[in-house]
């Protein structure tokens, strides 16, 4: 569980046009917004390499420094490139460290190799990949961990399984959400198979779709059919 905050250094900019937005970023800079709380939103831009290693620091708070004065607050959104995966634009909300708030974090799995279904050869599938949970800014936990080492063929793991810290609530429904499932290894094969023989047939019928007006037209047109094959085949 996290019980620390990262501090980050901001500066306080003007909401401009995209051209004065390129250039910041171009300075390395990223820009955000502050919001929440009894305050205004607060345009802002941080460094990017501060910035990335903030987001990368254990815990959910941050607190972002301006002029002397430090407010916690915790990522609520971030922009990325679509292809070079740096970050354009985050957007940060205020929080008050003694209320809780709901986040999203994500669910981990872990001891599946030892699972006896998976040494059977059984395929386990990661199903629910991240969970609601509600928590002080200071608790929310990076991750939530799962235990699937006993698992076996056939079995199906719902969040009812997942041992929360002291302090979190998990908000999802626990017997209804299913977190894993381990199934036979025939089975998965059968359902490939079946996969790739629907394919086929599909392909098939396709085919002699595209088939069957040509056999007509060539009743038709004995002649010129028969001349290209004749044709094709003497080549």
């Amino acid at each position: 569980m996290a019980s620390q905050s990262t501090k980050l250094s901001i500066s306080s900019r003007e909401v401009s046009n995209s051209r004065s937005t390129r250039r910041l970023r171009r300075q390395g800079q990223v820009p955000g917004v502050l919001y929440g709380g009894d305050d205004d939103a607060m345009p802002f831009a941080v460094d990017e390499r501060e910035l990335r290693h903030a987001l990368a620091a254990r815990g959910a708070v941050v607190e972002l420094e301006l002029g002397g004065e430090a407010t916690p607050a915790v990522l609520k959104d971030a922009q990325r490139h679509p292809v070079r995966g740096h970050t354009m634009h985050v957007d940060f909300l205020r929080v008050n460290l003694n209320v809780a708030i709901h986040s999203v974090v994500a669910l981990e799995l872990v001891g599946g190799d030892d699972a006896p279904g998976t040494i059977e050869g059984g395929v386990l599938e990661h199903v629910t990949r991240e969970v609601n949970i509600e928590a002080l800014p200071n608790d929310i936990p990076e991750r939530l961990q799962v235990d699937v080492s006993s698992m076996q063929i056939n079995d199906t793991l719902t969040l009812s399984a997942v041992t929360a810290p002291d302090g979190v609530t998990i908000l999802d429904d626990l017997d209804e959400t299913v977190v894993a499932t381990l199934t036979p290894p025939k089975l998965q094969a059968d359902l490939e198979a079946l996969d790739e023989e629907a394919a086929l047939e599909q392909e098939t019928e396709l085919v002699g779709e595209g088939e069957a007006p040509a056999g007509d037209e060539g009743e038709g047109e004995g002649d010129s059919g028969g001349g290209d094959a004749a044709d094709e085949s003497s080549e």
